[in-house]
């Protein structure tokens, strides 16, 4: 038989297409629920044991070719007859057995013990059952069984659950720094000895492998738990050709002591948790292969080389220590679902209150942060480590204040390595568009912590070793930056824009004005141009009627103005809040106004994180900013140019909450506890001011362009040669050195914590 011979980079993807295939034929065959989840997992079992060896090679795909019928009418008679006999002992089977179908080993792990009525499939089942068989399965890695689940699963699903797969390269960047970094430095130090304490160090060193225990409390397939257990057993195979190298024993099978059984799993659907189990046993069969390799001898454990605890219950409702004790278990690991705030149901809602103890603040935290809270109770007084994947909202933003200071100043977590956000790389068509970080903490410190920085969300990580790594996973010490209602100095007050809450009739497009003038020409003088931060950036005109200070009879002659007012007011009398039921009063009124007639620096709400440069501007008080931006009334060049500065995106960068990937600019977060610097001398104000004006001018000569496109990653060269000037005056206010970023953030924190413990004195 010739299996698919596809290329590397797609195999994974294609696979988990023809799987789902299978199972959409199945389901149209009459199968559902468990019992379907269940014949899949035992014929993708099936497919893994035909090409990995625990079966003979191609036992099962013959098997299906020559005794099935073309119509598929008979296959469902067969596959049972098939599970049967995988569930059958040698000594129990009938004498008078098929000598094809006694060549299946039995498989005493529980997959075959249920039994199902026999049902009728069709011709199109056969067919995709067939090509499944033909896929180079030896090439896949049971990982993959992680990606196959979640394409079984549509986005709604995902969605509910928070479920993402985890490609093999982001486990490593969780479990290199965690265990593995560690443990290939100890067993490199060994390797190097030339004295007769060399094998008894390797061979202690392999004693220490096989004690290690590892619990993912959300394993779902079990990505992280078969990784982590192909590289502990690759790890030892390296030990134990080191000790047996030039020896005349080569068969090295009776020394393996690394075993499924170190590994523990929690998922709450048992779909999942079947897959994760056999995962880990097919990956167990994988390494047993290798290490026949290695000693150039058979090595071939039975499938119940070790057993696989999965447990599947709630990880909210057992206590961890049932499942390993704290005294056992070395290191807590995984990729809990990412679900927002917004997002949770009752019940999820629920099990966060409750792992907060009902803090009231917790409402503000993603449902991932259950899982940080529940290890850091579970480890408090233990050397147990954890590292967990999670969407980078609960290091940035409101949510770091909330979380980290209670895991920190309550169960004395310490975070002993992180990276910093970087983009989720899942293999499968469909990966959900999430931005990650990745926290390691205890409460034990390391002497030395590992914090990755990554220049752009797709690259390449750069490593940093430091001291210490706080909360928003920047090398300083721990702060939190919580929001609050003032400046932290004595700086002009910020405020959103004008809120209409109008159902939008208040609000015109540029066809709109045209008609309503053409019409009306009377009404041009109530007519504004509006804008929030999206019309700013891409230079985007929209319209607003404007009455403030306008006379009654002014308003009741126009036909236009009288028509759009009465659907304000139906609009709003018809709100389920009272507080805007009450605006049906005044529906002329916007519902927040800001706007003082004067000139103003407008501030972006949003804005795409590709830009180096936070883009702000200048408004005339002709044009009323909409609440989707932020406004400084009556702002000047000085403050212009620090909200411009490097100094000030760096921080915004760090602490903003983001909206996707987004930066989400806040006043209370953001720009009310920024350390704007001491007021430099009039002269220095001066040349500042120079610049921020060269930036203004050096914009309006690209007057073609909208502030979107020259801040773009290719913004023209002059503009940033002279936000780079600006950036040296700016630093030379703060009377400091800058290498990079990281830099930056350290000294603000520091001074954010100076200017913080000034304010409580005063």
């Amino acid at each position: 038989m010739v299996r698919n011979d596809i290329n590397k980079h797609n195999i994974n993807s294609e696979v988990a297409d023809k799987f789902c295939e299978l199972r959409d034929s199945l389901r149209g065959s009459g199968l559902c629920g468990r019992v379907l989840e269940v014949y899949l997992v035992r014929i993708l079992f099936c497919f893994f044991a035909d090409a990995g060896g625990i079966f003979e090679p191609d036992l099962f795909v013959n098997y299906i070719l020559q005794n099935t019928d073309a119509d598929g009418k008979n296959l469902a008679l067969q596959l049972n007859i098939i599970f049967e006999t995988l569930n059958t002992p040698d000594y129990k089977r009938y004498s008078t057995i098929d000598s094809q179908l006694n060549k299946f080993p039995y498989i005493a792990n529980g997959l075959f013990t249920e039994r199902f009525g026999v049902t009728e499939f069709c011709v199109e089942v056969r067919e995709v059952l067939v090509e499944c068989c033909f896929f180079d399965w030896i090439k896949i890695s049971p990982s993959v069984l992680g990606e196959i689940f979640q394409g079984m699963m549509n986005g709604d699903e995902r969605r509910k659950f928070g479920v993402h797969y985890t490609s093999d390269e982001n486990i490593m960047k969780l479990i290199s720094p965690l265990f593995l970094d560690g443990l290939r430095s100890e067993f490199y130090c060994y390797k190097q000895l030339r004295s007769d304490v060399r094998e008894r160090l390797l061979l202690e060193f392999q004693d220490k492998l096989s004690r290690l225990k590892f619990l993912d409390p959300a394993c779902g397939c079990g990505n992280f738990l078969v990784v982590c257990y192909r590289e502990l057993r690759m790890l030892e195979a390296a030990v134990l050709h080191e000790i047996f190298a030039g020896k005349s024993e080569t068969d090295i099978s009776g020394h393996i002591k690394v075993n499924v059984g170190q590994f523990y799993g929690i998922e709450a659907s048992e779909f999942p948790a079947k897959i994760a189990q056999i995962a880990m046993l097919l990956m167990d069969n994988q390494m047993n292969k290798l290490a026949g390799k290695i000693s150039g001898q058979s090595f071939k454990r039975t499938i119940l080389g070790g057993f696989v605890l999965i447990s599947c219950v709630n990880a909210f409702e057992v206590d961890w220590g049932e499942i390993v004790t704290k005294k056992e278990l070395n290191y807590i690991l995984g990729n809990p679902p990412f679900l927002g705030a917004r997002l949770m149901n009752m019940q999820q809602r629920t099990e966060l209150s409750r792992e907060f103890c009902n803090m009231k603040k917790c409402r503000e935290l993603d449902y991932v942060a259950a899982w940080f809270k529940k290890a850091a109770v579970f480890i408090r007084g233990t050397d147990i480590e954890v590292a967990f994947v999670s969407t980078n909202s609960i290091c940035q933003g409101s949510q770091v204040a909330v979380l980290w200071r209670e895991l920190m100043e309550a169960d004395g977590v310490k975070i002993n390595f992180a990276h910093r956000t970087f983009k989720w790389s899942g293999a499968g068509e469909g990966d959900a568009a999430v931005y990650c970080v990745i926290v390691g903490f205890g409460v034990v410190a390391r002497g030395e912590k590992r914090l990755f920085l990554y220049e752009n969300v797709r690259g390449e990580a750069k490593e940093m070793r430091v001291k210490r790594i706080n909360a928003y996973l920047t090398d300083a010490e721990d702060v939190f930056i919580e929001s609050r209602q003032f400046p932290i100095c004595d700086v002009p007050k910020i405020n959103f824009g004008n809120q209409p809450i109008d159902g939008g009739f208040l609000l015109l497009t540029p066809e709109e004005r045209e008609r309503a003038i053409r019409d009306e020409p009377a009404v041009e003088k109530f007519i504004r141009r509006y804008v929030g931060g999206h019309e700013f950036l891409n230079n985007i005109l929209r319209y607003c009627l404007w009455l403030e200070g306008a006379e009654l009879e002014e308003l009741e002659v126009s036909f236009f103005i009288s028509q759009r007012l009465e659907l304000v007011r139906n609009f709003r009398a018809g709100s389920l809040r009272s507080e805007t039921r009450k605006l049906a009063e005044t529906p002329s009124r916007f519902a927040f106004v800001s706007h003082n007639g004067n000139s103003y620096i407008i501030i972006p709400g949003v804005s795409s994180e590709i830009r180096e440069y936070l883009p702000i501007g200048f408004m005339g008080g002709d044009v009323i900013a909409s609440n989707a931006c932020l406004v400084m009334l009556d702002g000047t060049l000085y403050y212009f140019a620090v909200l411009m500065s490097k100094m000030h995106n760096v921080w915004m960068r760090y602490v903003c909450g983001r909206l996707e990937m987004r930066y989400r600019y806040s006043a209370t977060v953001v720009y009310n506890n920024f350390p704007f610097p001491d007021k430099p001398t009039d002269n220095l104000v001066k040349k500042i001011e120079e610049v921020a004006q060269e930036i203004l001018d050096i914009r309006a000569r690209f007057s073609n362009k909208s502030i979107a496109e020259l801040y773009s990653p290719l913004m023209p060269v002059v503009l940033l040669e002279a936000h780079c000037k600006l950036d040296m005056l700016i630093d030379s206010i703060y009377g400091q050195n800058f290498n990079n970023d990281a830099d930056r953030m350290s000294f603000l924190f520091e001074l954010y914590q100076n200017k913080r413990s000034q304010n409580i004195k005063d």
